[in-house]
This record gives C-alpha cells, sequence and structure tokens, in this order.
C-alpha cells in the first residue's frame, strides 16, 4: 500500500510540475517588461526592495507583489539576492542577457518576447 501511495504522490508531483511551469516564463516576461534586469544594471550595484519599486515607479502599495514575483525570479535563478535582512538583488549570467539597454552580442529578449507573445 505504502508503495502505491508513494507512486502516486509522486505522479500527482510531476504533474503538478509541468502544469505550473508556465509561471517561470510569464515572471521571466513580467520582468523584461517592468525594465528590472535594465534597471539594478544602471543602477552599478545591488537594489533592495524598496529601491526597486522607487526605480521601477511601482505604487508602494504594489511592493509586496514585486517580492513575489523577484523571489520567485531568485529561486528561477535569474537574479540573485543577498541574506541581508532588507534583501539585496543583482544580476546573475543569465539576466545579463536579457538587458535591454546594452550592446551585446547576443541578446535574447527578442526571442522571449516572441516565444511568449499570446498572439504568435
Amino acid at each position: 500500500m505504502e508503495g502505491k501511495l508513494d507512486e502516486l504522490l509522486q505522479s500527482q508531483a510531476h504533474v503538478w510540475n509541468h502544469v505550473l511551469k508556465f509561471m517561470n516564463s510569464m515572471a521571466l516576461k513580467c520582468a523584461v517588461e517592468l525594465g528590472i534586469p535594465d534597471v539594478i544594471h544602471s543602477h552599478a550595484q545591488p537594489m533592495t526592495l524598496s529601491d526597486l519599486v522607487a526605480a521601477l515607479r511601482i505604487q508602494p502599495s504594489k511592493a509586496q507583489y514585486l517580492g513575489r514575483l523577484m523571489r520567485l525570479l531568485v529561486h528561477s535563478g535569474f537574479f540573485d539576492a543577498s541574506e541581508e535582512e532588507d534583501v539585496k538583488y543583482r544580476l546573475t549570467p543569465s539576466s545579463r542577457l536579457l538587458l535591454r539597454h546594452t550592446h551585446t552580442t547576443f541578446q535574447i529578449t527578442p526571442f522571449l518576447f516572441l516565444s511568449l507573445d499570446k498572439t504568435a
């Protein structure tokens, strides 16, 4: 009986993992649309959530939602976060590929929008 229960739980986890995978893509798209990678890059040092809220001109009442988005993006490896009480976010090699306003040899944002555009 225990073996069947483990198999059922693993199967459910597998299905939910695939059902919810779109959240990472949508969070990434949201970050690029908001300009989070560019803002952190132009700040030239790690930024706190309140710094990001101010720089992105987000209403302070919406700061908690930006915090949730950033936690998901940190978990996904697109940003790095300090372990201080007032968390500071910085770019990772992956998020550097999402910069719009730099002259890099490879920019991935056009492909991101192409693959996630609902009209494509």
